[in-house]
């Protein structure tokens, strides 16, 4: 009877430091799972060091692993929808290369699915210990934001690290949007989950790729991925300072008229004009953010380009 099989993506962007530890690390919890067969694969997300070196390496000693090798860097999404379209198990997982997804979890993921019967094993960190604070209150600011606005939930501190059967990622296959959020994605096609909980781990090695201006960046892809909300309330606010600008009209008129006082305040006359500059251009900012991630969309760009596989050495 053949085996089922466990595909495990790895997204990688200058990693080679903490690719020969992983595989390391990896391989020992896949050999101790000897009822299953494991795929290692690889996605060279356009590193500009020798992750595509160390990668090759381990091809050569290992037929287990596999590699796509982009033909420049197209991040992090792109190099999950890749691993998901390219992997060939029963079963998916998605774990980074720096072990801050602890490999010994997949032996608890594959039960849950296996014998509880979910289709989805995912985690969550309980704890943000290690991270910079002004990035955890955002991270929680986020979150609850996100939940708020959206018809979708978003579990505060879920990973992308998680084990799903291959109706679940055959079902986010189908989403092919080139603006894409997969956090967002995950929860969009449903699915039975149960979620695993643990702390917060640190790197192995290297440094992390994910500055605080670019997950500000991806938290507004994720606002504006999943909810319209910003476009009603640019166009609410745009209706109170209406009212309150006809409101304030009418009070000077009736000033002027009964007290004979003349208008005068240039100085808040500015003031005033600033601000509804600054509330038009904000509004503005939020239409066109929506405007342009339709004009991407319109495109049908790929959402990425394979420079070479494994099977090219």
């Amino acid at each position: 009877m053949q085996k089922e099989k466990i595909s495990i993506v790895i997204p990688c962007y200058n990693e080679q430091e903490t690719i020969p530890i992983f595989y390391k690390e990896v391989t020992k919890i896949a050999d101790e799972m000897k009822d299953l067969d494991f795929e290692l694969l690889f996605i060279n997300d356009g590193s500009n060091d020798n992750t595509l070196n160390k990668i090759k390496e381990l091809v050569k000693i290992d037929t287990r692993v596999r590699f796509i090798s982009f033909s420049r860097n197209f991040g992090k999404e792109a190099a999950i929808y890749a691993g998901l379209e390219q992997a060939v198990g029963d079963y998916v997982t998605i774990m980074d290369a720096d072990l801050q997804d602890p490999p010994s979890m997949l032996k608890e993921m594959y039960q849950v699915l296996k014998i509880e019967k979910y289709d989805m094993a995912g985690t969550r960190r309980v704890t943000r210990k290690g991270e910079p604070p002004i990035r955890s209150f955002f991270a929680r600011c986020f979150y609850k934001i996100i939940n708020k606005t959206s018809n979708i939930e978003m579990i505060d501190g879920a990973r992308d690290y998680r084990l799903m059967t291959r109706q679940v990622v055959n079902a986010v296959l189908l989403l092919k949007e080139y603006n894409r959020y997969s956090k967002g994605l995950f929860s969009f096609v449903g699915f039975k989950t149960k979620w695993l909980e643990y702390e917060n781990v640190k790197r192995v090695a290297g440094e992390s790729k994910w500055s605080f201006w670019k997950l500000f960046l991806y938290a507004i892809e994720g606002i504006v991925a999943f909810t319209t909300v910003p476009l009603s309330i640019a166009a609410i606010l745009g209706l109170v300072i209406c009212i309150v600008s006809f409101i304030a009209i009418i009070f000077i008129i009736v000033k002027t008229i009964i007290f004979t006082d003349p208008v005068g305040g240039w100085p808040s006359l500015v003031c005033i004009l600033l601000f509804m500059s600054g509330i038009q251009l904000l509004c503005m900012g939020i239409i066109g953010k929506y405007l342009a991630k339709t004009y991407l969309e319109t495109k049908k760009r790929p959402i990425y380009i394979i420079k070479e596989t494994e099977k090219d050495l």
